[in-house]
């Protein structure tokens, strides 16, 4: 049975960059991954995704967003491939809407550019926008999009390079602690581990059960689309990625990408699943086009085009939304990273870096404290 220092039970968005980090310092890593990451089983591909610094959901993740921008960059020069594209990101809704007000809130706590703009302002700069009067917006200038297939990519190959094992297709079926070691067994094969990783995403929670942990997830289906769009009001040059809080929903959505069309996607809703019986064809559900071109036709109607195509993912959601990064309470050579609730891609190269250093350090230089197991006790 061959021995690693560390093994990695998921290797897609927080799994792949862990590896990296780990590999980077010179430890022995194994990761392991049911699939072929980047796939499209899991919650990182779709081409894109938005990165926020002054956060919405909360102030406290504005030194983690930060720090993960910074790593993009050193990714993105590291690779040579492009991860990051500055649009800007807009967020609107009502002006008495709690997430602009975090959002207002987190900027001036830490010095980030944000500008205010009234319904009428939004109208006039981005022709493509019908805003109303009773909503603002705030414009993230320095923010915009990750390209998220392309960073994962990156990852596999740089740690690959710095020395790391990746096995793929490989189902992991049980996970067993025999002293201060951990047996990982796969549908193949079974492997000792120093210290152990989770980050398998949707398929988290059973095997941390394996472990004796209880962490309350819920897999969710999730759809994104992307509408026939003139490039001369929404292309990337010109128009910002964006967020709009409408009270009972929420929708976000990017500009058209070489004249791919407008990618949008609902953020709330969406249908509990178990992702290995998950239904994975756009337009199952009514929903999966109505609602997103519903949202078009009334602030984007320009935007509404013809469907140009349709995917399908997964949320793996926690009961408040944020997310779980931790050690085993009673086994502090497990790590486990889950939960990420449709908010986490922008963070996973910190999440990547933090958890590496939990597991070779002992302790994260970021604050770790609000994503801590112990608080659904």
């Amino acid at each position: 049975m061959q021995t690693y220092e560390v093994i990695i039970v998921g290797a897609g968005s927080m799994g792949m960059a862990a590896g990296y980090y780990l590999a980077k310092r010179g430890a022995s890593t194994l990761l392991l991954d049911a699939f072929d990451p980047p796939h499209t089983m899991g919650s990182h591909h779709g081409d894109t995704r938005i990165i926020r610094h002054a956060y919405g959901e909360g102030k406290q993740y504005v030194p983690f967003a930060l720090r993960a921008q910074t790593l993009w960059a050193e990714l993105e020069q590291a690779s040579g491939a492009e991860l990051f594209r500055q649009t800007g990101v807009l967020s609107a809704g009502a002006h008495d809407c709690a997430f602009l007000q975090e959002v207002r809130e987190s900027a001036a706590r830490y010095s980030l550019p944000l500008e205010l703009l009234t319904a009428r302002e939004v109208r006039e700069r981005w022709a493509g926008i019908e805003l109303p009067d009773h909503f603002y917006a705030c414009l993230e200038p320095a923010s915009g999009i990750l390209y998220s297939e392309n960073a994962i990519r990156a990852y596999r190959e740089l740690a690959i390079a710095s020395g790391a094992t990746l096995l793929t297709n490989t189902r992991v079926t049980s996970l067993q602690t025999v002293g201060e070691d951990v047996i990982v067994r796969t549908d193949s094969a079974s492997y000792r581990g120093k210290q152990l990783l989770v980050s398998a995403g949707a398929w988290s929670a059973p095997l941390l059960q394996d472990l004796g942990l209880s962490v309350p997830l819920v897999p969710t289906r999730k759809t994104v689309a992307w509408f026939g769009a003139e490039d001369r009001l929404y292309g990337a040059d010109r128009f910002p990625a964006f967020l709009f809080h409408l009270g009972d929903s929420m929708f976000y959505g990017f500009p058209s990408i070489d004249g791919a069309g407008v990618k949008i996607g609902r953020h709330d809703g969406g249908q509990a699943s178990h992702p290995d019986m998950l239904e994975r064809t756009f337009g199952s559900y009514l929903s999966d086009e109505g609602d997103v071109r519903a949202f078009l036709e009334t602030y984007m109607p320009q935007a509404a085009g013809a469907l140009r195509q349709g995917k399908v993912c997964l949320y793996t959601m926690t009961p408040d939304e944020h997310f779980v990064i931790d050690r085993h309470p009673d086994k502090p050579h497990i790590v486990f990273a889950a939960g990420f609730s449709g908010h986490g891609f922008k963070f996973a190269s910190a999440v990547g870096e933090a958890v590496s250093q939990l597991l070779l350090d002992g302790s994260s230089t970021l604050d770790l404290s609000m994503f801590s197991l112990s608080r659904f006790s």
